[in-house]
Parts: structure tokens; sequence; C-alpha cells
């Protein structure tokens, strides 16, 4: 049976308590009992693993067997997710972090449905911020994706320029994916458009950044799913997968 993961704090010492909305998760929902195991992770690539000693209402008591920190992998890759309509955007969220996605970025694209403003850009991050936690912690990441604040179009071209590597996907594209050269190191940007597509606007800022435009595949993909399948396309030929 596959360890559950949990999110806490990773303390020396021989034991450790798992207490506040992880605890009472562990506790109550999952029915964690004495005798267990359990691995503790700060997101950040620490990681405790630990057994059971007891199992209060809303924690979890732990004795400690070993604590080691996983790098982080490289390169990274980033994605800018045009925003989708719907529920669709923490789909692409849940999938592009089980895929090992290391951040996402969500773009207001001109031709997105869904724009994000007040009060339900708050409550829209903390949604995708919160699917990345569950997903990463049901996919075993000691690492979890950043979820960046929403970004303009200019401000998707700034971290085009600084990338060692930018790639926008495009169905016109001449270049596919699979051909791209790969950097060794550093970021690798990634633009997902919504289900509108990119701009002809866009694209014209994204390649003066230094984006390369490249085809996916023969399918026109959702958005919430060329994310994924790009990764997929990335994490295999970076080696990562």
């Amino acid at each position: 049976m596959t360890v559950p993961v949990f999110l806490g704090e990773v303390t020396p010492g021989p034991r450790l308590t798992l207490a506040g909305p992880e605890g009472r998760h562990a506790a109550a929902v999952r029915r964690i009992t004495a005798g267990e195991r359990v691995d503790v992770t700060d997101g950040a690539g620490r990681v405790a693993e630990c057994t059971v000693d007891a199992a209060g209402k809303d924690h979890l008591d732990l004795t400690v067997l070993r604590v080691y920190e996983i790098p982080p992998p490289s390169p990274r890759l980033v994605v800018v997710q045009g925003l989708p309509k719907g529920d669709r955007g923490e789909l692409a969220v849940e999938m592009m972090t089980e895929a090992g996605v290391d951040a996402i970025v969500p773009w207001s694209a001109s031709r997105s449905i869904t724009q994000w403003k007040g009060d339900r850009a708050a409550k829209s991050l903390a949604r995708w911020r919160s699917t990345a936690r569950e997903a990463g912690k049901q996919a075993r990441r000691f690492h979890l994706p950043e979820i960046l604040e929403p970004a303009s179009t200019n401000q998707v071209a700034a971290l085009l320029e600084s990338a060692a590597l930018a790639v926008v996907l495009h169905e016109e594209a001449a270049e596919p994916l699979s051909r791209v050269e790969l950097p060794e190191k550093g970021d690798i940007v990634l633009v997902v458009g919504p289900e509108g597509g990119v701009s002809d606007e866009e694209i014209t800022r994204f390649r003066a950044a230094g984006a390369l435009p490249a085809l996916l595949g023969p399918t026109v993909l959702r958005t919430s799913t060329a994310g994924v399948a790009a990764a997929a396309v990335l994490m295999t030929r970076t080696g990562r997968w």
C-alpha cells in the first residue's frame, strides 16, 4: 500500500506531532491508526519517514525513522496557463501537478472567457493552490508546485525573456515540441493559451521576448489538457521521467 503523505514542519528530533488541518484530516478522515507508516514533508524537498505512535481526534503522534532531502528537479518546468472557463483550471492544475510541473502561472489572455478580478481573483487563486497541494500529496510529491500570482501578457513576456527556453504552444507552428532543443538547466517556460487560443498580437509579443512557437501534435487539445500533454513530452525528453 502507498504510504500517505502529509504536509507539516519537519523539525530535528526523534518525534513529530502532526496537528492542525493536516492532523485532523489524518486522524478523523483518513483514520490513520497507531503502527501505520506516514511521510511528512514541508513541500520544499525535506521529508520525514515516520510511524504512528498514537492517533488523537485531531492529531498524530509520530516517531521519526529518518529525515532526508530531495534535491529540486532540473531543468525546472514552468507552465503559463491561459485562464480556462469553469472548473477546467483546477483540472489543469491537478493534472500538471501530478505530472511534475514545478510552477504554474495563471494568465489573463486576451481571449480568455474567464477573467479574474477582485474577490474572484483571490478565491480562484486559492482554489488553484489548494488543488495543487492536494494533488501533490496524492502524487507523493515532496516539492510542491508554486502557483504564482496571475500575470498579464507583459508580465508573461518578461518571464519568457528570462527563461533558458521559452515555448508557446500554437496549432500553426512548424516546429514540433518533440524536436525543440532543450537546455540542461534553468527554466523551461511553456505558454498554454485559453479556449480561444493565443492571439496574433500575443504571439508577436512573445516572439519578441524570445519564445519559440511549437506544435504539440496533430490534434487540437483543450486548454485544460494541453499543459499536461506538453509536460509529458518535456519530462520524458529531459530525463525527469
